[in-house]
């Protein structure tokens, strides 16, 4: 029989009212597990723990806090290659980009284990003859934390991390398309050492957990990842009752290619930054905006160069990229693909379902040239292994091509030219910069965020991220 699996509240695992059914993406015949859906109940006893525990827990010492998450990262790497077959099963990424994304999550963990030790505050002196002032940072309170289905185990570790490691308490809502990633760090969790209601799992809808998480009041902050839509709601949401609001959006990177660029190293990071994880990143670039020089030369090398990506089950050996996440997602990548023809572009590479020895949702990776910079297709994120090349004539016209959009999150350029690299660190509007790589692919100690569109509020990741999961208290003293 399929297994079953529980949310885990209080302390408990707590059985669901209903369960979901859990597909593997590369072989819909194969049922990962039966994971619980939690209803608006369960999520307010959650809640009820979390804030039951904060007192205690948000004034604990920071030795065992540490402890914990190093407990939990050390568990995490111990079993990256058990952790990652569970991952690329559930949400199609290679095995390989599956362990790599699990061996990220424990080094998070690790981190923000060595953070716990490392809180500091100040202590100047006040403009009144005799005070001093001490400023310092306490915890939030009871977040919410709330996550997607691209990065089913590395996004909830970098928010749960910090938030246990700045001392709030968590109730943790997954994406409901990959709960088996989600229920592991959760039973990890649980046999760390941190106390009853400190941590929390809610598996289940967004329209149930979602909702009810964002609108409770008892709820002191919310740290999403996923859609535009439903981002802005959630920020309206918070901003309305006076809570805490951390968003993560979309992103319509650009990759450009200068005349002066090495022609392999430009393939090369294309592939990488449009294709790789399915091109289901939200630092993916689906923009190759190309100069008139290299452009011809470029767009036949990439042809050549995704005629050896091989798209295949994520589970087996050689396989670059595995399927697409579900049928809706494949469904929006093929009406994209549609749009790109009706527009104009021109279809160059892939653009059709790929046959394999399982059924699956399996897509060539897809290249459209002739583009132009007002096409959905270079407007609107895709979320596939689709990309696009807009020719444009030097780099003045890149950059106005690559800045005109409602995104900023991630901004690459291929060029051995220092002038224009660093002119394009300085004039990207974008919340990170790739000189000679792809787009994709970040470090898990530094912060990460963009501007316009793709973020709200403070950064995520490295020390930045105290600015979301802590409160600045100044206190005077005579």
């Amino acid at each position: 029989m399929t297994r079953r699996y529980d949310n885990y509240i209080g302390g408990q695992w707590v059985a669901g009212n209903d369960y979901a059914l859990n597909i593997n993406p590369s072989d819909l015949s194969d049922v990962v597990g039966e994971y619980a859906k939690a209803d608006t109940a369960q999520v307010g006893l959650a809640i009820e723990a979390a804030r039951a525990a904060f007192p205690a827990w948000s004034t604990s010492g920071i030795q065992a806090r540490s402890d914990a998450l190093d407990k939990v990262g050390s568990e995490i790497l111990a079993r990256r290659q058990e952790l990652g077959e569970l991952l690329a099963r559930e949400e199609g990424k290679t095995l390989p980009e599956a362990i790599g994304e699990v061996t990220r999550a424990g080094n998070i963990f690790k981190f923000f284990a060595g953070e716990c030790l490392r809180l500091s505050g100040e202590i100047i002196p006040s403009v009144r003859p005799g005070v001093s002032v001490e400023i310092t940072r306490e915890p939030l309170g009871v977040v919410g934390l709330i996550t997607p289905w691209n990065f089913p185990i590395a996004i909830p570790s970098w928010k749960i991390a910090p938030a246990l490691a700045h001392g709030n308490c968590v109730v943790f809502k997954p994406a409901d398309l990959v709960p088996g990633s989600a229920w592991a760090i959760a039973e990890i969790i649980s046999r760390a050492g941190f106390p009853a209601g400190v941590f929390n799992l809610v598996m289940g809808t967004g329209r149930e957990v979602g909702e009810t998480l964002v609108g409770d009041k008892r709820v002191d902050g919310i740290s999403f990842t996923g859609s535009v839509g439903v981002g802005r709601t959630i920020a309206a949401n918070c901003i309305a009752r006076g809570a805490k609001v951390q968003l993560e959006m979309g992103g319509k990177n650009p990759q450009i290619i200068l005349d002066d660029a090495d022609l392999d190293v430009a393939v090369e990071l294309a592939v990488q930054s449009s294709f790789y994880s399915t091109g289901q990143r939200c630092t993916a670039s689906s923009r190759l905006i190309v100069t008139d020089g290299i452009h011809d030369r470029f767009v036949a090398a990439m042809v050549e160069r995704m005629r050896s990506i091989r798209v295949g089950h994520a589970l087996k050996t050689g396989t670059d990229i595995g399927p697409v996440v579900s049928q809706a997602q494949l469904d929006q990548d093929l009406r994209y693909i549609e749009i790109g023809k009706q527009e104009g572009a021109e279809l160059v590479s892939g653009g059709a379902l790929v046959t394999c020895d399982t059924e699956g949702y399996f897509l060539a990776p897809t290249l459209f040239a002739g583009s132009t910079g007002d096409m959905r297709i270079s407007r609107e994120e895709i979320f596939g292994p689709v990309a696009n090349v807009v020719r444009v004539a030097d780099y003045e016209a890149a950059l106005v091509m690559a800045n005109d959009t409602e995104f900023g999150l991630s901004a690459g350029i291929c060029t051995t030219s220092l002038k224009y690299a660093n002119h394009f660190k300085r004039h990207a509007q974008a919340g990170m910069v790739m000189v000679n790589l792809p787009t994709a692919g970040v470090d898990y100690h530094v912060p990460f965020g963009g501007r316009k569109g793709s973020s709200y509020g403070p950064r995520e990741q490295g020390r930045y991220a105290q600015e979301f999961y802590t409160t600045v208290k100044t206190t005077y003293i005579g």
